[in-house]
Order: structure tokens, then sequence, then C-alpha cells
């Protein structure tokens, strides 16, 4: 019995070449956007998941009050991960860190800048990546250590066999290898090339050693704590709530300590009101939706082409009922054809995945494959086999196998007319889905068009940035005036953070009209003479600083600072800062230095005498790049002997604010056009069949006088009016989701009808061109040859 379903499922299939291979091509499609999406969605979800007692790992940030609003810092202090450390019993561990910065290191004539941080001797207890060298337990203990990754290790020696060997860091100290850890993942939340001990930090910085015995409120580090097994953060966050409130300095009192679990770090980046609301999980969730979407996309072209095939099957299903098949078999039949189709689309989606897994890891800055050898895999995509074939076919299977044999065999049945109404609604879905898709592309490239052209206060056109280090910060005097000489850096200067962001958020003691109790963080950022003629920014009020020591005492605001501090004549009024009585003699126009979405960070700029971590100098005007880059790397190397000439532009890093907004609208764009692809795919089959059920129609049509165009408009005229349908109910559920989708920027476009017309045009259109072949081809079918067809 089973040998027979299949065989006449083979032979169905085989004998409708062509509407087969759309239900296959389509589904196979389908598919493959549903399991790329699911790939990605799980590679997403997966982060840090590798980490053994991930689930007790934790982030410390702070909430701080700042005049009723929260917000939210990772920076905290090293007085604080003491006070985790010693008073808590349900903490295992708390390990200390500087973030990631980059640093040289070198051995040998091998020279490399790498991204590495400093860790506190916790730190591998707590994240236990695997290590190929040394133990886990004491490779930070000695201050002049370090660990390194694999590649790390392979690129300095030449091996992974280097316990003991010294390492020359920042052409300063040599610090011995104690311990190699395989390379670190694409889903891990750290990315370090090599570790060093949080305690060389505080030997070699006295800033920080300072900061080891100093207040709550000297927050720049970040903190990770491992609650000990069987304790929960529900209990700790009462006893650590209000641990910094004692100390009487205004900072502490007005913060909230808080964790945030390790498996939220990568999904839940975007806090609100103290609580990780959102952030990259709302894309995760959207593509997610995507997937399923395209997948019944998918599924509605078979149910629709099944279904409009019926009247052709009508008689067998009559016949097989008269000789006494029941309708449970029929039913197993075509649910049969339904799996095997399914099968077989399966397959064609796999090779389809494999082939666009290149390009869309390229495009996603991911490494995903499928996991052939992972059992749970397989299980998982059968199972989502199994159920798309029973969606697909459940329709077609009942709705088949409830034919009236009598009624069949007599032909009073009009089988394929009653499924008029529903395959036309299910065509209304498609369509409505793949609209709104369209509706949201066009909006994400408009938001991202209109953040572009929004100018950004400075010119980051052939602005470039070194980072600094101590032979370059002690040789700058000769490196500057050697570049100038040279002829192709016009400008130059140095500040605490690169020109595309501020690395630091500090409060303002005091400032003319405080009210009592008040509180203001701002963006601090020190630099040196030449900064704002460097950038291009520009003076609003006052003047820029000038290069002479008593600068120092002196501050320049942006004009964001100076309304948040509701100053109505900023200059030569007086703010206290750091302990510091300073004179503002400066406003400057707002720049857009974090991002371009949202509304210009309140800023100050402090000047400085010392060395600071960014170089940032201005080319020439019509010099070549190339040229200049090769003459800067060799006065760059005259001063910096001991490590490679590294650089950015400075407009590569701003368009970098846009890369997640670039990369959704090219995925919506992507999986639009595909929704698109496989709905017309159903509509292309859906209107062979309508040519074909009406040849005898058009053959009269022709005969009495019909023209070609007249017949093409009596083919075309109701799918076009099912696509107007669809685009009046995807235009309000797209408008409803967008517009909430828009409200996280604060400098976003106005959605208009305009976006609504184009896709409506477009989609119809396409329509046209999708179904016009078939319409035209039966329109100038020679007549007598459609009469003769039944």
């Amino acid at each position: 019995m089973i040998k027979n379903y299949f065989k006449i499922a083979w032979r169905n299939m085989v004998g409708n070449k062509v509407y087969s291979a759309i239900n296959i091509l389509g589904l196979a499609a389908g598919m493959a956007v549903a399991l790329l999406i699911a790939l990605w969605v799980n590679n997403e979800y997966s982060y840090d998941r590798f980490l053994p007692n991930y689930g007790q790992l934790y982030q410390v940030w702070r909430n701080f009050n700042s005049n009723g609003e929260t917000l939210t810092f990772s920076s905290t202090s090293l007085k604080l991960a003491d006070a985790l450390r010693n008073n808590f019993p349900e903490i295992e561990y708390a390990a200390e860190t500087d973030g990631n910065g980059s640093h040289g290191l070198m051995v040998g004539e091998k020279k490399f800048y790498l991204n590495g941080s400093q860790v506190g001797s916790d730190f591998l207890k707590m994240f236990q990546y695997p290590m190929l060298q040394g133990n886990m337990k004491d490779a930070l203990k000695d201050p002049y250590s370090i660990v390194l990754t694999k590649a790390t290790a392979i690129a300095l020696f030449g091996s992974t066999d280097v316990i003991n060997k010294t390492v020359k860091v920042d052409n300063k100290d040599n610090l011995k290898v104690t311990g190699v850890l395989q390379d670190l993942p694409g889903n891990s939340s750290f990315q370090f090339k090599y570790l060093i001990p949080f305690a060389y930090m505080e030997a070699t910085q006295p800033y920080v050693k300072q900061a080891r015995s100093g207040s709550f409120g000297a927050n720049a580090f970040l903190i990770y704590v491992k609650l000990k097994a069987g304790a929960s953060y529900s209990q700790l966050a009462p006893k650590i709530k209000n641990m910094e409130k004692g100390e009487n300095n205004i900072n502490a009192k007005n913060s909230e300590v808080i964790l945030q679990p390790m498996h939220d770090w990568h999904l839940y980046n975007s806090w609100k009101n103290g609580v990780a609301s959102g952030g990259f999980i709302e894309y995760v969730r959207i593509f997610s939706i995507i997937g399923i979407l395209v997948l019944a996309i998918a599924c509605i072209n078979f149910i629709n082409l099944t279904t409009a095939r019926s009247e052709k099957r009508a008689r067998e299903v009559g016949i097989r009922k008269a000789i006494g098949s029941q309708r449970k078999h029929l039913i197993f039949q075509f649910l049969t054809e339904s799996t095997i189709i399914t099968f077989i689309a399966f397959l064609f989606s796999l090779l389809f995945v494999q082939i666009a897994l290149a390009p869309f890891n390229a495009l996603t800055g991911t490494t995903i494959g499928i996991p052939f050898q992972n059992i749970a895999f397989w299980l998982i995509a059968i199972g989502c086999v199994l159920l798309t074939a029973l969606i697909a076919g459940s329709r077609p299977a009942f709705y088949l196998s409830s034919f009236n044999p009598v009624k069949v065999l007599k032909g009073t049945i009009q089988a394929g007319r009653s499924a008029s109404l529903s395959r036309k609604i299910l065509v209304v879905m498609q369509f409505s889905c793949s609209i709104a898709l369209i509706i949201g592309t066009i909006v994400i490239y408009r938001q991202i068009q209109y953040a572009r052209n929004r100018p950004s206060g400075y010119n980051i056109n052939s602005l470039m940035t070194t980072n600094s280090n101590s032979d370059l910060g002690k040789n700058y005097p000769a490196l500057k005036d050697e570049l100038l000489q040279s002829g192709v850096v016009q400008s130059i200067t140095q500040a605490s953070s690169p020109a595309t962001d501020i690395y630091l958020h500090n409060n303002i003691d005091h400032w003319p009209g405080k009210l009592a109790g008040e509180t203001v963080e701002m963006g601090v950022v020190f630099i040196t003479s030449d900064y704002f003629k460097t950038l291009g920014m520009h003076v609003k009020e006052g003047r820029e600083y000038t290069g002479v020591a008593s600068d120092t005492l002196n501050l320049i605001f942006n004009e964001a600072a100076v309304k948040r501090l509701r100053l109505k004549e900023p200059l030569s009024q007086i703010i206290q800062y750091n302990g510091n009585k300073m004179k503002i003699v400066g406003v400057m126009k707002d720049a857009l230095m974090i991002s371009p979405f949202a509304k210009a960070d309140p800023t100050m700029f402090v000047y400085s005498t010392f060395p600071q971590d960014n170089i940032i100098y201005r080319l020439s005007p019509n010099v070549n790049p190339h040229n200049a880059v090769e003459k800067i790397g060799q006065i760059f190397s005259k001063y910096n002997p001991a490590y490679p000439f590294t650089y950015r532009f400075v407009d590569d890093d701003y368009n970098r604010k846009f890369s997640q907004e670039v990369l959704i609208g090219k995925l919506s764009g992507i999986f639009a056009g595909l929704a698109i692809f496989i709905s017309c795919l159903g509509l292309f089959g859906l209107a062979a069949y309508i040519a074909e059920q009406r040849t005898k129609e058009i053959g009269v049509r022709k005969v009495l006088g019909a023209t070609v165009s007249q017949l093409w408009f009596l083919l075309s005229k109701d799918f076009v009016l099912l696509v107007i349908i669809s685009c009046v109910i995807a235009s309000p559920l797209a408008l409803y989701f967008l517009q909430n989708w828009l409200q996280k920027y604060d400098y976003r476009i106005s959605i208009g009808p305009g976006v609504f017309l184009i896709s409506a045009v477009a989609a119809i259109v396409i329509t046209l061109l999708t179904i016009s072949f078939q319409a035209i081809k039966a329109a100038i079918t020679n007549p007598v040859k459609s009469l003769r067809s039944e």
C-alpha cells in the first residue's frame, strides 16, 4: 500500500513537471530563507553559551539618577570591585578590567599592535576559555606575565609552545608568557588577543594605584562577577543596590549597583529606565518573523497551485472512491505527495543555503555553517520539514478527498471553483507580506540616507587617526613639526577620544544656576592645541584654545552642553570641575561625535599639556592619499621605531556607525526580494492554470473579435485587483511597525504617502510582468486550436 502511495505520487509529480518544478522551487526558496535566518538567529542566541557556568557570570553596571532620569553606565570603580569581592558571600569571584585596548607586542623583529585586556587575577577562573598551555588558576598571578591566544602566539613565536618566553609590551617591559588560550570563537562577547594581569597596570600606572584606594566616584573600569553555585541575583540584588550611597560624593549618592547576566550581554544592549530592555534582540525577533513569513508564502504557493489543479484530479478522486478507497486513504495519498515534494525542496534548500553562506557571512560578519554532523540539527530540520509538509498539504488533502464521487463522475461538480475565494485570500496574504517587506526596506534605506546626509559638525574627509603610545607621546612635538613640514599633513592634534567617539563622561561639580541636588553627566574630551582646526569644527562664541599653559584653567563647551546647563551667557562663566574652578572661553557648534541618529552629546573640551591616546591629523588638500600614507608612515616609524605604523581614516570610523542599520537594510531588501520572487512564482503558476482553464472561452472571444490587449486585460485584472487589496492591507500594518521602529531614533524621517505609492506601483508592475507572459501567450494562440482543446 505504502509503495503504491509513493508510486502514484511520483507519477503525478512527473506528469505535471511545470507545476511540480514551481512548487519545489518556491518551497525550496522559502525553506532556504527560513533555514538561513534560523542559523543566523541560533548564532546570535549562542553567544557565550560555550563557557562553563555562564549562567553564573554577570557584569556590574551603575544606574545613575540624573535629576530623575536614570542613566546606566558600565564604568565602575576599583573600590566597588573590592567591596563586591570581600563583602558578599554570594560572590565567588570578581575581576576588574580596563576594557579592551591596543598595545604593542614585540618579539625579536616581530611587532604588532593588537587588542588585549588587562584583567583581574580571577578572570580566567570565571571565564574558562579552553587553555592549550599553562594553568588558568595561576596564569595571571604574576604581574609581569601575559596570556596569549593561539593566533597571537603563532604570530609572535611561530608555535604555541611558548611558556616562559617573553613578550615586550609597549616597548617597555618584558612579560613572561604563562598561558596560551584557544582562539576565541566569533560568538564570544570578549574578543581579545592577549590578557595581561591588572596588577601590571597598577604597578606601572600611578593613577590606577591611586584609584584602588579612591572613592566609588572614580568610575573608569569594568567589573565582572561570578556567583557561587546555588546563589542567585535575586538574593544578591537588594544587598548591593545601595552599597555606594553611604559615601559622601554626589556620584556615589546617586548611583545604584546592578548586575546584567552574561546571557543578555549580546542581545540586550539598550538600557531604558535602568533596565536592559532591548537592543539587537529586536532585529533578531524581526528577522525570525520574516523567516516564518517567507516560509508561509512558499506554503501558500503549494496550497494554491494544488487546489487550483483539483479539477484535473477530481475524476481520479471519484474513480478511487468508487472502487473502494476511503477518505483517509486519499488524505494519506495527498499528504504523501506533499511530503515527497517538501523533502525534495528541503534538499534543494540545503544546496541554496550552502551556496549563499559565503556571501551571507561576508555581509553579516559571521562564520555560520550548516551543522551537518549535529544530530539535533537533523532532528529539528526533519521535524520542520514534516510540519511544513503537513501545513502545505493538509488543505489540498482534505479538500480533494471531500469530493462526492457521484457528482464528480456525473460532471456536476465544478471542482476548483469552490476554492476560488480561499485561494484569493491566500494570494492576498502572500502579497500583503511581500509588500510590507518592500515598504520596510524603503523606509530603512531612507532613514539611513537621512542620517548620512545630516551635517556632522566637522569635516570627516581626509582626516586620519593613529593610536598613540609612550614613544609617540614623548616624541610628539618633533613628530608634529616633521609632518607639517612634509607638506602632506595640513594640521595635527591629540585627544583623549577619537574624532568619532567620546570615551569619558563625568560630573560637573558646580555651575551658575545649579539647583540643589542637581547632577549632570557630560562628555569630556581632553585635547591639545589645533584640535578644532584639525577636525574642522566651528566656533559659535568666544575663542579656541591658544596653546598656552594657562588654557588648562579654561573650558570650551559645545552648544548642547550650554543648553544642558541652562547658561544664557556662557562666556566667562565659572564652572567647577574635578575640584578646579575653570572659566568658559568658547562655545563650539554641535558635532555628532557619538551617534548620527541622536542629538549631539553635551560635551566639554578640556585643554591638556600632556600626551593623549589619539593622534588626529588632516591630509593637505590635493595630496594623493596613497602617497601621503606612505610618507606619513615613514615619519611615524622614525619616531616610533619599535612598532608598525597603523592608522584609520575617520570617514571609515564614521561610516561604521551605520553598519547595523545598513546590515538590516540589506537583509530586509534581500528577503523582500525573495518574498516577492516566491509570491510571483505562485502567481505565475496560477496564471498558467487559469489561462489553461479558460482556453475555450479565449478562443470564442477571439472568434467574436476580441483583441490581444482585451484578452490580456481579461486575464490580468483579477490578479491586479488582489494585489491592490494587498496594498491596502499591508500599508497600515507596515506603517504601525515602522513608526515604532523609528521611535528609537532622535533624528528620524517621517513616513509620507510616497513610500506606499511606490511600493504599490512596484508590486503591480511586478505582478503584470509575471502574469503577462501567460496572458499574452493565451491571447495569441490560434482560436482553432483553443476550441479543439477540450
